[in-house]
């Protein structure tokens, strides 16, 4: 509830420079007196705001516990819009428990995950989408997912929103002054009028949601699986790759059994590399159950580098398996041409003849020969026009592209009335719709229940 104090560990587990308790709500400056007791003996309670105070903080025997400072930051000029403390103590799992056992003690009680975020969106400090970005930041993998998310927190995505919903705001304000008082004297807007700031919203709405494909990419990474066959030279691929020796590498067929999967970061597309079981049929139930997994990834993932030993060659096997793949779904590596004595060419030539639709590429994964272009194709392949962020917004999560999935389908409703020529009422219903659709991506229009279930996946202290 708000109000409530509520505290947590803000900093991650394990041992560190500095762990911060975080302590939020009406008694926060309270609580932290009854533990922190500053070097001039002065009271945190009697500090204004933004200060930070150098002290000790003892235990409930009077006893030394560790050296800290103290933050203050009062309402409402704080993250939550609260009364806030943070005591900063030196790093450690064991020091850091027992000083927050020693603030629940005084009042405060454990904060559920996401809360102090929830409160911070309740408060009116963040709305929903920027709050969410702050999970989005925590868990980016790469510098362009950071900026991504960094301007969804300064609320680019909400911006993008609010002046849609404006616009449909405006819309619905003049047909219901146009039913409710159709006798007056006041200027209305025109169905020609109207298809114009339609089409608008409209055209906004649909840049959005085309921003997802790589949107999503930036917040979860491109799937990459390395398919092939046993000892072609996937792990000797990946740990190139990511420049470690991270799998491996023996002469001896269908060593990698289970699935490897790493995350590379690729000019600053964050790319999870999956490195599979070997193609071929075996008895060894475990090797069978690898080769089954890594048909099932496949499926799930955006990028197959399908590789081939340049000595082995194109077998009927492998013409079967990459003719159930979606051509442009799949690079095909020949692999090994440093052993191939000038007959890359001659084998590249015959795999462009089999598989016409297919994109190859000759390399070497021991002598990296060919990686560069390897690299350069998978961004071409995604991102043909550039990796760049800093003027553009990127739908990333799921929940905003299926409110604005709902949203479109809505204004499509709308304008098909508007073409129509039918009464206003029935625009109004489908504006409506669009309008709460909207707010369901800044939190103006969710239930509480989502809400919950959105703070909930937050980390605890965040």
């Amino acid at each position: 509830m708000l109000g409530e104090t509520i505290a947590a560990i803000s900093t991650a587990y394990g041992p560190a420079g500095v762990g911060i308790i975080r302590i939020s709500g009406d008694e926060a400056v309270s609580v932290a007196d009854q533990v922190f007791q500053s070097k001039s003996g002065v009271k945190i309670k009697d500090k204004e705001t933004y200060r930070i105070i150098y002290g000790y903080i003892y235990d409930q025997e009077a006893k030394l516990l560790d050296e800290a400072l103290a933050l203050i930051m009062r309402a409402p000029a704080s993250f939550t819009g609260e009364d806030v403390v943070e005591l900063q103590c030196h790093g450690g799992i064991v020091v850091l428990k027992k000083v927050l056992a020693l603030v629940l003690s005084a009042g405060a009680r454990l904060a559920e995950p996401g809360e102090f975020s929830k409160r911070a969106f309740l408060n009116g400090r963040l709305d929903l989408a920027q709050a969410e970005a702050i999970m989005e930041m925590i868990n980016a993998k790469t510098e362009a997912g950071v900026n991504s998310a960094a301007g969804q927190l300064q609320g680019s995505l909400s911006q993008e929103v609010k002046v849609c919903r404006q616009e449909i705001l405006e819309i619905i304000a003049f047909l219901e002054a146009d039913l409710d008082f159709p006798e007056e004297d006041f200027a209305r807007l025109s169905y020609a009028e109207l298809e114009p700031r339609l089409s608008t919203v409209a055209a906004k709405i649909e840049q959005l949601l085309h921003s997802f494909s790589r949107g999503r990419i930036l917040r979860e990474g491109l799937k990459v699986a390395l398919i092939g066959k046993p000892n072609v030279g996937k792990s000797s691929l990946l740990n190139t790759l990511l420049k470690s020796q991270r799998a491996i590498v023996t002469d001896i067929p269908g060593t990698t059994r289970d699935t490897i999967e790493e995350y590379y970061n690729l000019g600053g597309i964050p790319l999870l590399l999956i490195d599979t079981a070997g193609l071929r049929e075996s008895e060894d139930p475990v090797e069978k159950i690898g080769v089954q997994k890594t048909k099932e990834i496949v499926e799930k993932t955006d990028l197959v580098l399908y590789l081939f030993d340049l000595e082995t060659g194109l077998t009927p096997e492998d013409q079967g398996f990459l003719r159930k793949i979606p051509p442009e779904k799949v690079l095909i590596l020949v692999n090994k041409i440093d052993l191939a004595d000038g007959q890359g060419n001659e084998a590249e030539r015959i795999i462009r003849e089999e598989l016409p639709n297919y994109r190859v590429l000759l390399i070497s994964a021991t002598e990296q020969i060919g990686i560069e272009e390897v690299e350069e194709a998978i961004k071409q392949l995604f991102f043909a026009e550039g990796l760049e962020i800093k003027d553009e917004t990127f739908l990333t999560n799921i929940r905003h592209k299926t409110a604005l999935d709902k949203a479109r389908e809505a204004l499509n409703g709308a304008q098909n009335s508007l073409q129509n020529k039918l009464p206003s009422d029935f625009l109004l219903i489908d504006l409506k719709s669009v309008l709460d659709f909207l707010g369901e991506i800044t939190g103006e229009t969710v239930d509480e229940e989502i809400i919950d279930q959105i703070f909930a996946q937050f980390c605890l202290g965040k």
